[in-house]
């Protein structure tokens, strides 16, 4: 089984990249956030102007920017979709559940994705929702969370924050939430739901943080909840797929860094789909492999075994021409808990 997967993809820039992943002929597409940029607009000059949407029209504009893309189109008239957002497509720059638009956002979003007009999550406070998929005689279960619509505040570093570094510490506030209860139930019960892979997939990355821009780190009471569910539902076979950062880089949570983690925890990051090249240099402890700023987008492989177990699992960064900038494997038998 073949899963593409990418985030942060400009409305306002062209985007060749979606005739390189059509050419991989994917099962399943996952536009995993910043599928549009509504909150960037621009002047008279042709200058960009970034600030939170105000008029609800503007989310159906940035959309169906990305419509009027031919290769997206193309692309996407042959190949399922599945979807997240994160904050740019939300509404605002690192917004969370204080947005004012944020339903009139989900309903252009669902609207994006084409939901029907009658289904549950048009009445349903925030856009997570799941699915299964079958392939070859296995069930793989694709997990979206809404990072934003609930999320509470995050804790801004007071003063001028170090060079390279984002703006946010982690909090100790027992009471801030990433999710939201209803989520945080409605997750609970999923992962009780019968699976032979589980995908989870986050708009922005779960094990990474060191670098202090958004991620699950920002509230790490959070973060140990998400493990603790995972290991409370004994769900083997979890991995975690992210964005957000407008870079790629592949992550891997052994307890490193004295987290009590269920099985080692991946997290594949694929951000930045019509961005050029810039360098890049953070902190990740849990790095695997390279980090690259450049145009590009993640494979997820699922490679069949008799034995579940023996299933190999391989995740390829991929540039603009098909160019390999990255690729990390293991097999099943590593995320469980025998």
């Amino acid at each position: 089984m073949t899963i593409a997967f990418g985030s942060c993809a400009y409305d306002s820039e062209p985007q060749p990249i979606w005739n390189d992943i059509a050419a991989m002929e994917p099962d399943l597409f996952l536009f995993i956030g910043d599928n549009q940029y509504a909150d960037v607009q621009f002047d008279d000059e042709g200058n960009r102007i970034r600030g939170p949407v105000t008029d609800p029209a503007r989310f159906k504009e940035a959309y169906d920017a990305v419509w009027a893309k031919p290769e997206f189109a193309a692309f996407r008239a042959t190949t399922p979709f599945m979807g997240t957002w994160d904050d740019h497509d939300y509404g605002f720059n690192d917004a969370g559940k204080e947005f004012p638009l944020k339903k009139e956002s989900q309903q252009a979003f669902l609207d994006f994705f084409e939901f029907a007009k009658d289904d549950p999550i048009r009445q349903q406070e925030g856009i997570y929702h799941s699915k299964i998929i079958e392939s070859h005689g296995r069930s793989v279960q694709i997990i979206m969370l809404d990072t934003r619509y609930h999320r509470d505040e995050l804790n801004r570093r007071p003063g001028p924050r170090p060079e390279g570094f984002g703006p946010y510490l982690p909090t100790g506030d027992k009471e801030r939430s990433m999710l939201g209860d209803a989520q945080w139930l409605w997750l609970a019960k999923q992962l009780l739901i019968p699976a032979d892979v589980r995908i989870i997939v986050s708009s922005i990355q779960v094990v990474a943080y060191e670098h202090r821009w958004e991620a699950w780190g920002t509230m790490p009471r959070q973060r140990d909840l998400l493990y603790g569910l995972i290991d409370a539902a004994q769900a083997e076979n979890v991995f975690f797929l992210s964005g957000d950062r407008h870079l790629m880089e592949i992550s891997k949570d052994t307890g490193q860094k004295n987290d009590r983690i269920p099985y080692p925890m991946w997290d594949f990051t694929s951000s930045g789909m019509t961005q050029a090249y810039r360098p890049v240099s953070e902190p990740n402890t849990f790095r695997v492999g390279e980090v690259v700023r450049d145009t590009h987008y993640g494979i997820v492989e699922l490679k069949w075994a008799d034995k579940l177990e023996d299933t190999e699992v391989v995740f390829t960064a991929y540039g603009l021409g098909n160019k390999v900038f990255d690729q990390a494997s293991f097999k099943l038998a590593e995320l469980s808990f025998k």
